[in-house]
C-alpha cells in the first residue's frame, strides 16, 4: 500500500512558478514510478509527467513540456513538480500516482488527494 500526500499549490499570476511536492509513505518508493496528472473543472483527468524509479526515463504532456519538470528524491520518498511560464490553462487540480510502471499507459493505483493550482491572467 502506497500513501500520497501532495503540498505546494496555490494561486499565481500568469507566467509565475510553483513547486509542487508529493511525499510518499511507502518502504520501496524508491521502486515506484512516480508522476502527476491533474483535473480541471469540466474536464476529464489528463496525464502530465511521469518519472521511473531511477529517474532515467522521464515523460512529459506535450502540454507541459519545456515548462515543467519532475523530479525526486528516493531518500525523502518524495516527488516534486516544478512549474515555470504557467498560463490559466495550466489551473486543474493536480493529483500524485505512483505505480511499477508508465502512468501515461494504465490508471495507476495509487493517488494522492490532490493540491489546487490556480493560474491567473
Amino acid at each position: 500500500q502506497v500513501q500520497l500526500v501532495e503540498s505546494g499549490g496555490g494561486l499565481v499570476q500568469a507566467g509565475g512558478s510553483l513547486r509542487l511536492s508529493c511525499a510518499a509513505s511507502a518502504r520501496t518508493f524508491s521502486k515506484y514510478t512516480m508522476g502527476w496528472f491533474r483535473q480541471a473543472p469540466g474536464k476529464e483527468r489528463e496525464f502530465v509527467a511521469d518519472q521511473n524509479w531511477s529517474g532515467s526515463r522521464t515523460d512529459y504532456a506535450d502540454s507541459v513540456k519545456g515548462r515543467f519538470t519532475i523530479s525526486r528524491d528516493n531518500a525523502k520518498n518524495t516527488v516534486y513538480l516544478q512549474m515555470n511560464s504557467l498560463k490559466p490553462e495550466d489551473t486543474a487540480v493536480y493529483y500524485c500516482a505512483a505505480d511499477h510502471g508508465s502512468l501515461r499507459t494504465m490508471t495507476p493505483p495509487y493517488w494522492g488527494q490532490g493540491t489546487q493550482v490556480t493560474v491567473s491572467s
